[in-house]
């Protein structure tokens, strides 16, 4: 009884601010230049990777994140998969994440023949946790010649890829800094997490690479897209020398000097991505009234609203409830889908899927606990907001 009268307050809320006969968990908004953009493209005859567009998305990423340079992608796993390719990591090495992501992180791990290795999250934060991370590394870490091998497995520790969960950021200075002990570079996979900020600095800016996401449930989108971004210019070049195929320039000949991959943004997708940095400060602000008018809509409900963690800024991108247990979980997720109001787990964790439960992991005791218990509400951006509708307050 006590999980369907969450449910039925979920379904209030969400029909309150969105109103939908069927609201989904993320849609995206094409309120700007996006058509305008796209014919100019068309007019252009630049289509394909090479374009003025994608110079102008990567230059707005650069600037907004506050990065010296910015490298388009067709899709976050792309980012993230040369990512770790230019961080150094090689077949056979070991990489450490969470267990509680998106897919696409082991998978770009895998792509190189890595191992993924799994450490817990934080509660708070659902990224990585700093705490269980200093044990691991003081637990398992020798180092030799100043890189880390892992005592157990005898195999290098080539990176460590944390997740800002939903636009949540982790706990990323401890974790750059733990990292810079050991020598081990810092990837972020901050796809989730444009328009989030630890103090006044951008998430994807604390390693020595950060990835995006632009897919068509993020914050902006491409379509399909994604950025690598980084301080380093040796590493910012290489990152677009690998994604066009390790081409090197010629005005005729074709002459590759690497393997490379074929991972350049069309101009048309970053078109879209022009229009929609225009909205996004826009973006942000609607989000933030969403997410605040959750946390207080919902606060008496049994199910804790996940905030942002203090000196930290969240993009509230998918906003996320904690639940008691996973009946109350399951029973929330049954009735909302049921009255079509969209919602759904947590990830499976990645120590759970056949091709990652043989790798190693720190017991993931947080991560289990969480697995169980988070939901995701509806938490686009709503398509209009009158003055005195329920987000007027928190637009004020």
């Amino acid at each position: 009884m006590e999980s369907e009268q969450s449910a039925a307050a979920i379904v209030d809320a969400v029909r309150e601010i969105y109103g939908y006969d069927f609201v989904p968990l993320h849609r995206p908004v094409f309120a700007g230049a996006e058509k305008a953009n796209l014919a100019a493209c068309i007019d252009s005859n630049f289509v394909s990777s090479v374009g003025e567009k994608v110079t102008a998305f990567e230059a707005s990423i650069a600037a907004f994140t506050g990065s010296r340079f910015a490298v388009a992608t067709v899709n976050g796993t792309a980012a993230l998969h040369v990512g770790l390719i230019l961080a150094g990591v090689e077949r056979g090495d070991e990489v450490i994440s969470q267990a509680l992501t998106f897919v696409a992180t082991c998978n770009a791990i895998s792509y190189i023949g890595a191992h993924p290795v799994f450490v817990d999250v934080d509660r708070e934060t659902m990224g990585l946790g700093a705490t269980a991370l200093k044990q691991f590394l003081s637990a398992t870490v020798r180092l030799t010649d100043g890189r880390a091998y892992n005592r157990v497995t005898g195999r290098r520790i080539a990176a460590c890829v944390p997740m800002h969960s939903f636009g949540l950021a982790c706990e990323i200075e401890e974790i750059a800094d733990l990292c810079a002990g050991y020598g081990i570079p810092v990837v972020e996979d901050a796809a989730e997490s444009l328009g989030s900020y630890v103090g006044k600095r951008h998430t994807g800016t604390f390693g020595l690479i950060g990835t995006y996401s632009f897919n068509g449930n993020k914050i902006i989108t491409t379509g399909g897209g994604g950025m690598i971004v980084t301080d380093d210019e040796i590493i910012a070049r290489r990152a677009k020398h690998l994604t066009t195929t390790a081409k090197t320039p010629h005005p005729y000949e074709f002459v590759h000097d690497e393997v490379g991959f074929n991972y350049r943004m069309p101009n048309l997708n970053a078109a879209l991505g022009c229009a929609q940095m225009d909205q996004l400060p826009g973006f942000l602000r609607l989000k933030r009234a969403v997410a605040d008018y959750y946390h207080d809509r919902l606060a008496d409900i049994g199910a804790g609203f996940i905030k942002e963690r203090e000196g930290t800024r969240a993009n509230y991108w998918l906003n996320a409830l904690c639940l008691p247990d996973a009946a109350a979980r399951d029973a929330v997720l049954n009735a909302c889908n049921d009255a079509g109001v969209m919602t759904r787990p947590v990830w499976r964790l990645m120590s759970s899927l056949p091709m990652f439960r043989d790798c190693m992991h720190d017991g993931l005791e947080v991560s289990r606990w969480l697995e169980k218990r988070i939901v995701n509400i509806p938490s686009s951006v709503p398509d209009a907001v009158i003055a005195d509708g329920p987000l007027g307050p928190y637009l004020a």
